[in-house]
């Protein structure tokens, strides 16, 4: 593929065809230059010889015909009349009856003798010559463009090739590698392939660092999940009192936390499948923001219906209202336009980073934004990605997180 003009690859080639046209024209000019002072010299030289011919004729009065000679042509060049006035010898290219000649004047009692010999043919050489080393530079440089545009398309497809793996390595697919030969030997090496190896061996560390990361969760929720399951039925035990509530709750919210790392283990082993069905989008809205017992204010512009997976969507739905009462203001809105469903509160907003790079485990920056381990909005994105729900995270000019979700709108796969 030839690829957009303002490519690498066609910035290398015009570079270095440009390169090319100028010491072309340098080096032509210079043969030029060599050559038209060889030329030229030599008939100069010729003129003056039969000039010093003539004048010997003049001197001893005799007469010859082998040599065109006359004093004071009318044609003679101005600067030769100056010359000769000043009583000097000179020679220069001037016309004769419309034709180019070499002229040669020497003073000759108080007179300009002058000789003169044709310069067409010389001329002609001469533009010959410039024709021949013109054609040579078009030649040269149409060569040396298409071997730069070759060279520039090797080192651009590797480029292209490269960013690609990045692309996708930033989309999720951590087994994308650029797999270039490295080669052991230096003189095969280069800067291509250097920036290669230092993605894939990025992509390689970071594939290392995520899996130990979600193994490490993984094996957290489940060797906590019997124990706490323990402890909340010893707890029932307990006599009622404050004691007792207080070890509940917290226990509650331990086992909460537990069941959202087994959520987040699950969805980050890529096996969790959608259980899709036609859904009224408005309707299923307001059911599962009723179920939250939250103050919220639903609407609904324009109803939908979608195809997706209600316990997934109730998930979702769920944790973005709470985050939005437990970490933003009231008043909290949700938002039915079609397939598009909008979050918002009126709190301090979404911290920019969680913005630019989406929602992360166990971090909540801003302070604005209350206190937590980050799981909620991880839970979102992750049931989000099976769903196939494009999400969006942004602050409200007048203040006031906003989550955007977008849910495709599709056919069953059996509906004819």
């Amino acid at each position: 593929m030839a690829g957009p003009l303002g490519s690498l690859r066609w910035k290398i080639a015009v570079i270095t065809t440009a390169v090319c046209c100028a010491v072309a024209a340098v080096l032509g000019i210079l043969v030029h230059n060599v050559v038209a002072r060889q030329i030229v010299g030599e008939i100069r030289k010729d003129t003056l010889a039969r000039l010093e011919h003539a004048m010997g004729h003049y001197e001893y009065g005799t007469t010859h015909g082998d040599v065109n000679s006359t004093l004071d042509p009318p044609q003679l060049p101005g600067p030769l009349k100056v010359l000769v006035r000043q009583g000097d010898t000179g020679s220069m290219v001037g016309d004769l009856d419309g034709k180019p000649v070499m002229w040669a004047a020497t003073p000759a009692d108080g007179k300009a003798l002058a000789v003169w010999l044709p310069f067409g043919e010389t001329r002609r050489r001469l533009t010959d010559i410039d024709t021949a080393i013109l054609a040579s530079a078009a030649l040269a440089a149409g060569l040396v463009a298409l071997a730069g545009l070759f060279l520039a398309g090797r080192i651009s497809r590797r480029l292209a090739a490269t960013a690609a793996v990045a692309r996708r390595i930033s989309a999720g697919d951590l087994d994308a590698r650029t797999d270039f030969p490295t080669g052991e030997d230096d003189r095969h090496r280069d800067e291509v392939r250097d920036v290669a190896a230092a993605l894939d061996t990025m992509a390689a560390t970071l594939q290392s660092r995520l899996e130990a990361e979600k193994r490490f969760t993984a094996d957290v929720a489940h060797d906590l999940r019997t124990p706490l399951t323990g402890s909340l039925a010893a707890a029932d035990l307990l006599p009622e009192g404050r004691p007792k509530e207080m070890i509940n709750d917290r226990l509650k919210a331990l086992h909460a936390l537990t069941e959202d790392l087994l959520e987040i283990s699950r969805l980050d082993s890529g096996v969790e499948r959608a259980d899709l069905a036609r859904v009224e989008l408005g309707r299923a809205v307001e059911r599962i923001v009723a179920a939250t017992r939250l103050d919220t204010e639903v609407r609904v512009v324009h109803d939908a219906v979608v195809l997706t997976d209600r316990r997934r969507l109730d998930r979702i739905l769920a944790n973005l209202v709470a985050n939005a009462h437990k970490h933003g203001a009231p008043p909290v809105e949700v938002t039915v336009d079609g397939p598009v469903v909008l979050v918002r509160d009126h709190g301090p907003g979404y911290p920019w980073d969680l913005i630019a790079q989406g929602p992360r485990r166990f971090r909540t920056e801003d302070p604005g934004r209350g206190k937590g381990h980050g799981l909620g909005l991880t839970i979102v994105a992750g049931q989000a990605a099976v769903l196939e729900i494009e999400l969006e995270f942004s602050n409200a000019p007048d203040g006031g997180a906003v989550t955007r979700l977008r849910l495709p709108v599709r056919e069953p796969a059996d509906s004819g």
